[in-house]
Formats: structure tokens, sequence, C-alpha cells
């Protein structure tokens, strides 16, 4: 079995270690979202080619800074998703203001499924902690109105979760 460990340093937080390891599994499989897939704008988006999907490279409440992500992954309800993505359009300050909510299908797209601690791309995705984040996927069928899907980049995979639940959040756009 091959391991490939990535190390990163992160700098400016003093509430987050210096070092964080990150373990995948590249025996069997390949990477399931490998950094040559995505084209880097250096300005704190990439571009997934494969699904012409642009993304925030850090979690909203994260700053883009020197090359990596600084600060804390801010959490939010589900409501307050929308309005941190009305705040980002409004304010102008990446460039674009069309960024949203991902589908639960665009979320998956980038978690890696080789990698364990967070299970996501670190080079594309730098500081991604191993949490919950919402998706703009309702959970359908009758008395589910206040449910909606997160994805975890930590072992829980996909759930169904109450709006009123507090997680992290990664904007993302159609790349023209």
């Amino acid at each position: 079995m091959r391991t490939v460990f990535f190390a990163f340093v992160f700098s400016g937080v003093a509430q987050v270690p210096a070092f964080a390891a990150q373990t995948c599994d590249t025996s069997v499989y390949p990477l399931s979202s490998p950094s040559e897939r995505f084209t880097d704008h250096e300005d704190g988006t990439a571009t997934d080619e494969a699904t012409q999907v642009m993304w925030m490279r850090c979690s909203v409440g994260q700053a883009w800074s020197e090359g990596t992500c600084n600060g804390e992954a801010a959490r939010h309800d589900w409501q307050g998703t929308q309005a941190a993505a009305d705040e980002l359009n409004a304010g102008g300050s990446q460039f674009f203001n069309d960024w949203r909510l991902p589908t639960l299908r665009e979320l998956a797209m980038i978690a890696e499924r080789q990698c364990e601690s967070p299970r996501i791309n670190l080079a594309v995705f730098p500081r991604t902690p191993p949490a919950f984040y919402w998706s703009a996927s309702l959970r359908p069928g009758e008395g589910f109105d206040e449910f909606a899907y997160a994805l975890s980049f930590g072992p829980e995979g996909v759930q169904h979760l109450s709006k009123d639940t507090r997680h992290q959040v990664r904007l993302v756009r159609t790349a023209p």
C-alpha cells in the first residue's frame, strides 16, 4: 500500500498548528480530484476543468493571502449561507457577483476519495477542515422541509441535517 503524506505550513494564525498531515492512498486508485484538473487563477479561485465550475479556494470566513487560506472557516446555519453569498456578491471582492452555494453533486466532485483528514485536495483547497459543508440540495419528501444535505470532508460522508445547525460553507459559480 502506497501512502502519500502532504504537510502544509500555516502562518499568521496562532491557534492553528504549524503542520497538518493528510494521508492519501493511491495504491489501488488514482486521486479522484487531482491538482491537474484545476486551473489556479492565483486570486483565491480555481476552476475545475472537468465540471466547468469555479470554486472559492477558501471556506467562507477565511481570506486568501500569500498562496493559502488564513483564518478560521466560519460556520453558518443553512439560511445564513445565502446571506454569506449575497454579502460577497454585493461587495464585489471576488471579481464576480454570482457566487452561490454548491449542489451536493458539485461538492462531491471536489471530495478526494483517496485521502483522509480531510477528504479534499489540500493543494487546491488549503486549510479545509474535516467538517460538514452545506450544499444547496434539499432533502426531498414530506416532512423534510427543514433539512438540507451536507457533505463532510471528514469520515462522516453525506448526511441530511437540520437547516438550523451551523456548518462550513464554500462558494462556487459556473465558469464562463
